[in-house]
């Protein structure tokens, strides 16, 4: 019987007789076109004769479906690809997602969708499947036996599972740092070079909601880039998981609903209505969603019966493929396409739908992923100082949760309260760990070069997580009793920083010593109620218990720290009044009679309205800009209709509301030599403070926004507006990710007419460096400190959403009220939000050094650590500063470390990251150079390998991949970028925005400061021995100590020889070549012991060992090569009793002496002739 299948693959029971219609009658393809042949109409009347007579003969036969299908030119060609889209948290959490728990919520189990595809695979090489969320397979493939594992490995290898983007997670592209994509990216594409040696070459970005021009740069060319018809669904009718309705084929001619022809039209109808709107004859469907292939069975079963038949039809060519596949044959077809230079935001997916209220939910976890971040870059450059510690605490569980955080269900804060509760879990684990790596390791250079003996103990410091709240006990506490608060302040950038530092003291004795023990300038400012009430609420609702103590006042010093080092200060109490730190001046309202009080004792100044209690004018004497200035506060009644409600992730609003003050409340001034603070209370739930520095020149505003009041049964969502005169031009710029700015203008799209139905939501885009506006002749910047909404709705205005509180779900999934809550057991109240953003104006041209400089400080703030010490000597027994770079060196203004990294391999992991845009300024605009000898002054760098941006692959290796895309704009621009790096310079260089990623080997230095421990073992009873284990595993899990894996703890070196009397096997070969060191240290390097110095050659009983190999020793033989012949029997005897030691190693010894031997006899003749002179020169 002829079935049709060339290749069999996948099989079934099914009635012979059907097939021979589809090979008798294949019927002739119909391009872009739904009409039937002829052929078709017989075709049908004949299957329906073959039915009957199936009935009638009621015989069925083993099924094999062609799957093999390849690409066909002549045919539009339907790219089927298998995947799940597995959420890494969304209505559940990762860990229910992973193993099906909390089904009440959604029937989803990861671990069931991979168990099932792996199995699916195995049956049939034909058929495929991607995946992408390595949070989730890396789990999955930590549980499976090593007999599994190699099986999938062979599936990887051939192809049938491909490994899609790649990262941990798939990443919101709105309101996640680009350094935070580039580090979930590189976890995940480390796991699957570790384990497969695989590289992904395919983006595959299908739920987030819009994407960003940052994206595209972070994955270049090998990216997948694509607009689905249906999201990322296949065609209506085609989704096959064991509970959907979509009708399977029915191919059993026994069977009442037979519908093989009805199937394959439909799917010749959905591809060819694809078809007629796509480029090429290629087209993809994305055969799944949402967690599907739990029964993975179910839909490969249907896609076999769907290839076999539709090609066997002829009007369309049905193949199992991967993105990888359709990209390639995309790229094969040779089209020119239009090119997309900015991003695609804001997204909308109906009327009045626009999806930019996600760009601002959740605002405090937000906040906190992007603190999380900037302490995780700092905390990786601490371990690699100290070392990185692969058993006891690293980094690894706060890059882990960080990495899931950009889920674009997580940061973009879409996800339901308890994940959202779970996500904020994950990373204060994940912190507190990386907070004792940062402990550990600030104990560690602060004990180096000192000369104190290194076995003091170690120096425990403390760091203070809820700061920000004005709650910190280290500094909290009573410095009585000679006793002292050390403060070591870290700068994880590479240029100094001169900077204010702000802690809470309880006392107003106090005075502020730099690392060189001299006594600098600070300022005592009081904490009012409104802070101490919000901190003891928070205290007691994170930590669950009540504050002890409550400080008196804000200590603000400036500190001056190194690039990529630490400066130390100390806060001492004293008794007399003339040194000590400076009250400030409070001024009230009700103090003065002046109509306009004026905050800024240095080159900013800011005017306020003493009536209002309202900023008026922004004055800068150094850069002559004068401008007036508001500053106002409104919310959005978020709309409430059936139709679209304002939520999670929409923003809809429906009417624009003033906040304005509630009757008499605060508005003060509070003045110093250091900084210019103004209190405002708006209201109840409105709190905010605006810093003014001496020495710096924009203001910063702290806001405290909630509990946002609902009593009224209004959801609200907070906006602050910075308004100026500037004509703009309805034109305004944000960032993407941190990154470039790109230019909006209102109500308007580059690439469609815009029909406006929302003028406000239709206007917002994602912030999450800042904004500005320009007239021609000046600039307004506004920084922000996370991710935010905001937009420019009047010329001349920036606008920011801080905080959202709705009463509405918005229908998009989440199936939740965004109404975030902060509970003190039974006491639960809204949300509140403290955050900052930054304001300053600059002549045109100017601003983007203040915003690129500057953005980068807000970014990675100072890291503080805390110690207390008894009397003063601090500086006498520890390092008080340190810089990892050349003391005469910083990084250029333009160029940032965004990672600095020692990985589990001991390779250390180098990115740098040029700041600027092409034309963006005048001086940094320009090529960038950083000198790695410079920037490892203390190491010998032996090897550089510059690597792709994630980190899997060579560059150059990469870049021989690299596709070439045709594209319709001719004139692009030209792209800078960096030369090679030259092994023996070391000079790295970097165009505009370019990141380069390295990968960086070490040799071993001889520190000439430092020696090896060398300690004698000794004996311990069974019980002390149990101690002092137990007493290593505590310092190890603190991270005080770690396992060492240094070259100089090798046997060899560690080995008693003096003393010794016997010697076995000493490799003298290897021994002396173990240790790579520094060239210019080989002088330094050796042992000694008591049998002989370290040689190049060693002499040993008569023979020479060397790098060559054992050799006689000439000056041993010379007496023997001189032997004179021998003349009597006893000569003979000597000779032979001198050559028998050797009778072992001289082959066929006696009878080479028989000729010397028979002369020693009595009997014989003493006749010496040619034999013995032979025999004698051969033995010799």
């Amino acid at each position: 019987m002829i079935t049709g299948a060339k290749h069999p693959s996948s099989s079934t029971l099914v009635p012979d007789p059907f097939l021979l219609g589809f090979v008798f009658f294949k019927p002739r393809c119909i391009r872009h076109s739904h009409q039937e042949p002829n052929t078709m109409k017989r075709l049908l009347n004949i299957s329906a004769l073959l039915l009957i007579l199936c009935f009638w003969v009621g015989e069925c036969k083993f099924m094999v479906y062609d799957t093999s299908q390849r690409i066909q030119s002549d045919k539009i060609n339907v790219h089927l690809v298998p995947h799940s889209h597995d959420d890494v948290g969304w209505l559940k959490t990762v860990d229910q997602y992973y193993t099906g728990a909390n089904n009440s919520i959604r029937g989803a189990c990861v671990q069931n969708v991979l168990d099932s595809v792996i199995s699916a695979l195995l049956d049939d090489k034909n058929r495929k499947f991607i995946y992408v969320e390595m949070a989730f397979f890396q789990r999955w493939w930590n549980q499976q036996s090593e007999l599994l594992k190699a099986k999938v490995k062979e599936l990887v290898n051939t192809g049938q599972l491909e490994f899609i983007n790649g990262g941990m997670c798939m990443h919101d592209e709105a309101t996640p740092h680009y350094i935070d994509l580039i580090d979930q990216t590189t976890l995940g594409h480390m796991f699957i070079h570790r384990e497969f040696g695989q590289k992904p070459r395919v983006g595959w970005q299908i739920d987030p909601f819009g994407h960003s021009s940052v994206q595209a740069y972070l994955l270049g060319a090998e990216v997948f880039t694509g607009i689905f018809p249906r999201h990322y669904d296949p065609p209506d009718g085609f989704t096959f998981e064991i509970n959907d309705v979509s009708p399977p084929i029915q191919d059993d001619a026994l069977l009442f609903d037979y519908n093989v022809q009805e199937r394959v039209n439909d799917f010749v109808a959905a591809a060819i209505a694809q078809a007629n709107v796509t480029r090429t004859n290629h087209i993809m469907w994305a055969m799944g969603t949402d967690f599907r292939y739990q029964y993975a069975v179910s839909w490969f079963r249907q896609m076999d019966k769907f290839i076999h038949y539709v090609n066997l039809d002829g009007r369309v060519n049905a193949l199992y493929s991967t993105p990888s596949i359709y990209t390639d044959a995309k790229y094969a077809a040779d089209e020119a396409w239009p090119l997309k230079t900015d991003d695609f935001f804001p997204y909308a997916d109906k009327v009045n739908t626009y999806w930019t209220g996600y760009f601002t939910s959740r605002p405090t976890f937000k906040g906190y992923v992007r603190t999380m971040s900037s302490y995780y870059v700092a905390a990786r450059q601490l371990e690699f100082y100290k070392g990185r510690n692969d058993s006891g605490s690293n980094t690894d569980t706060l890059a882990n949760a960080l990495a899931i955080a950009q889920h674009h269900d997580a940061v973009s804060g879409t996800q339901r309260q308890h994940v959202a509760a779970d996500y904020a879990l994950r990373i204060a684990k994940g912190y507190a760990e990386t907070e004792e790596v940062v402990a550990s390791s600030l104990a560690f250079l602060t004990s180096l070069r000192s000369s104190g003996n290194h076995e003091n103990s170690v120096t425990k410091f403390q760091q203070c997580p809820l700061l920000n709240i004005s709650y910190c006990p280290p500094s909290e506490a009573d410095l009585g009793d000679g006793k002292s608060l050390v403060i070591v302040v870290y700068n994880p950038l590479g240029w100094k920083r001169e900077e204010v530092v702000r802690i809470p003291v309880s006392s107003h004795e106090l005075i502020v010593l730099d690392s060189d023990g001299k006594e600098i300038d600070s300022q005592l400012l009081p904490i009012f109620n409104a802070s101490l009430n919000m901190r003891n609420y928070h205290v007691k609702a994170y930590l669950g218990r009540t504050p002890t103590s409550t400080p008196q006042y804000w200590l603000g010093f400036t500190a001056s720290v190194p690039p990529l080092g630490f400066s130390t200060y100390i806060i001492s109490r004293v008794k007399h009044t003339d040194a000590r730190s400076t009250m400030s001046t409070v001024w009230t309202s009700d103090s003065t009679s002046d109509k306009i009080v004026v905050a800024g004792g240095g080159n900013l100044k800011l005017h306020y309205a003493t009536d209002e209690g309202k900023i008026t004018h922004y004055i800068n004497s150094r850069s002559l800009v004068e401008e007036s200035m508001e500053h106002s506060y409104n919310y959005y009644s978020g709309h409430n209709s059936t139709n679209q409600a304002s939520g999670a992730y929409i923003f809809r609003p429906n009417s624009k509301f003033p906040i304005q003050s509630e009757g008499k409340k605060t508005f003060a001034v509070l003045k110093g030599p250091i900084m210019d603070e103004v209190h405002q209370e708006l209201n109840s739930w409105i709190y905010q403070v605006t810093r003014v520095y001496k020495e710096k020149e924009h203001a910063e505003v702290e806001f405290t926004i909630g509990p946002i009041p609902i009593d009224d049964g209004i959801g609200k969502e907070i906006t602050t507006q910075i308004t100026t005169t500037f004509k703009t031009n309805r034109t305004f710029y944000t960032d993407s990710n941190g990154r470039d700015f790109i230019k909006r203008v209102r109500d308007f799209r580059t690439d469609w007419d815009l029909q406006v139905n929302e003028p406000v939501a239709g206007n917002y885009y994602p912030i999450n460096l800042g904004a500005y506006v320009e007239d021609g002749t000046m600039e307004l910047s506004v920084l922000v400190d996370r991710a935010v909404g905001g937009s420019s709705l009047v010329d001349g205005q920036i606008e920011l959403m801080l905080h959202r509180r709705l009463l509405f779900d918005d229908a998009k999934g989440v199936g939740e009220v965004l109404n975030e809550t902060i509970c003190v057991l039974n006491d639960c109240k809204g949300l509140m939000v403290q955050g900052k953003f930054y304001i300053r104006i600059d002549p045109m041209g100017d601003g983007a050094k203040w915003r690129r400089t500057f953005g980068q400080e807000i970014y990675s703030p100072l890291l503080l650590a805390f110690a207390e010490q008894d009397g003063n000597d601090w500086k006498n027994s520890h390092a008080s500063s340190f810089s990892m770079i050349d003391a005469s060196y910083s990084l250029p203004n333009n160029t940032a470390i965004i990672t600095l990294q020692e990985l589990e391999s001991g390779t250390v992991l180098l990115r740098l990251a040029h700041l600027y845009e092409v034309g963006e300024d005048k001086d940094y605009s320009v090529m960038a150079s950083v000198e790695l000898k410079k920037l490892f002054p203390d190491r010998k760098i032996s090897k550089v390998i510059e690597m792709n941006l994630s980190g899997n692959q060579e560059r150059g290796e990469m870049e021989k991949k690299r596709l070439k895309w045709k594209t319709k704009d001719s004139s692009k621009a030209k792209i800078v970028r960096g030369g090679g790096v030259d092994p023996e310079k070391l000079v790295v260089e970097l165009g505009p925005m370019e990141i380069r990623t390295f990968f960086i080997d070490f040799d071993h230095l001889m520190i000439t400061w430092c020696e090896p421990v060398s300690k004698a073992p000794y004996r311990l009873a069974p019980s002390e021995l149990q101690e002092l284990v137990s007493q290593l595993q505590e310092l190890s899990d603190k991270g005080f100590i770690r396992p060492s894996h240094s070259p100089w703890g090798i046997d060899d070196l560690f080995d008693q020889l003096q003393g010794s009397t016997w010697f076995s096997k000493i490799d003298l070969r290897s021994g002396y070549h173990q240790l790579r060191v520094y060239e210019d240290d080989h002088s330094q390097d050796g042992f000694q012991n008591q049998i002989w110095p370290l040689r190049v050659i060693v002499q040993f009983l008569g023979h020479i060992v060397n790098e060559n190999g054992v050799h006689v020793d000439p000056a041993k033989i010379e007496a023997v090569k001189n032997w004179s012949t021998l003349k009597t029997p006893t000569e003979i005897r000597s000779f032979l009793g001198l050559v028998g030691y050797y009778r072992l190693y001289i082959s066929n010894f006696p009878r080479i002496a028989i000729p010397l031997t028979s002369l020693t006899q009595k009997e014989s003749p003493y006749e010496w002739g040619p034999k013995q002179e032979d025999a004698f020169q051969t033995l010799k």
